[in-house]
């Protein structure tokens, strides 16, 4: 009996220890290397064009390991929440998650900033800010933190309020409750353009504006109309407040353990990818508003200057006008 307890206890011990790696026990299918599996987890659903992308870059990063290194996708949270994956990644597990500034800015305050509104006016100025001086010492203090991000640009397109009313000036939000995420940088930077944040999951979001418990959302196209937002709101107020950057991370530990020419690979063609997806993103952001509006909903064209006024109540109170201008000036933007 003792000796089939020991057998077991020894078993449980190599099931564990594959499933911390991330490698298979046995040879890969060419050159003799072990078989790396990451399993990428994103609260996006299937039909999200980013998903699309994540599988590209999967299928990249196969053909250039010789199926030695694969990218298993799992859409809709079917992983768990992203703080749990989050915290797996930690530990050395081998999985990834897409994640973004705010999420990380509980482990480096500063990086933050990117989800600031009017940080970036489009998706080229965001990949700038990422590729910045200021934001390649947050990466390495990322590291410093067992975090490894793998591509800072993976882009959802740009925020807009949706709303029962029409909005043109921050004036018009004032009374207004507005969903947004939990983060308190996108909450203030919301309250600072007139509305009254409420922090609310995204699945959440129809129910409660059927109810009115809600009289808004701010949100990009591509989640407002797979989400329907179509039916319970009627104008898309096109402010363009948050460009929304979105980061892929993995734990250090785990990510040291990879051959150096698989880390090259993983690294290179999901920045590829991201900056190919970028561009779908957008198209497909182009069509979903189209659709919009013959479901009947209107498009304002609000005063941007406006509101990126607003705002800097935002950049004032959490203290981020400094750093803005610092990364403003590293990017040559005025």
């Amino acid at each position: 009996m003792k000796k089939k307890t020991l057998l077991a206890v020894l078993a449980a011990g190599i099931v564990a220890g594959l499933l911390f790696t991330g490698c298979a026990k046995k040879d890969g299918p060419s050159g003799g290397k072990q078989t790396f599996i990451l399993k990428m987890s994103t609260q996006l659903n299937e039909s999200s064009p980013m998903v699309g992308g994540f599988k590209e870059w999967a299928k990249a990063v196969e053909e250039k390991t010789s199926g030695n290194l694969k990218i298993e996708v799992f859409p809709s949270a079917q992983l768990g929440s992203d703080e749990d994956v989050i915290e797996q990644a930690l530990q050395g597990v081998n999985v990834a998650v897409l994640t973004d500034g705010g999420r990380m800015a509980n482990y480096v305050k500063d990086i933050g900033i990117i989800g600031m509104p009017y940080i970036a006016g489009n998706y080229d100025e965001l990949r700038k800010i990422t590729e910045s001086k200021t934001f390649a010492a947050w990466d390495a203090q990322l590291i410093q933190n067992g975090m490894r991000i793998l591509s800072y640009n993976w882009y959802d397109g740009p925020r807009n309020f949706y709303t029962t009313k029409p909005v043109n000036v921050p004036a018009d939000l004032n009374g207004q409750r507005i969903r947004t995420p939990g983060a308190p940088v996108w909450a203030k930077s919301v309250e600072s353009m007139g509305a009254t944040p409420i922090a609310m999951g995204w699945n959440d979001s129809y129910n409660a504006l059927q109810s009115k418990s809600i009289d808004g959302v701010e949100v990009q196209s591509t989640s407002a109309y797979p989400a329907r937002m179509y039916e319970v709101l009627k104008y898309i107020n096109k402010t363009e407040h948050f460009q929304l950057a979105n980061f892929i991370m993995v734990g250090e530990k785990w990510f040291s353990a990879l051959p150096a020419d698989y880390q090259k690979i993983l690294m290179d063609e999901c920045k590829k990818a991201s900056y190919e997806n970028a561009q779908i993103v957008l198209k497909t952001a182009g069509d979903y508003e189209k659709l919009m509006i013959e479901k009947g909903m209107i498009i304002t064209n609000p005063d941007k200057a406006a509101f990126s006024k607003a705002a800097e109540k935002a950049y004032d109170e959490l203290g981020f006008k400094t750093l803005r201008d610092q990364i403003w000036s590293e990017i040559g933007k005025k």
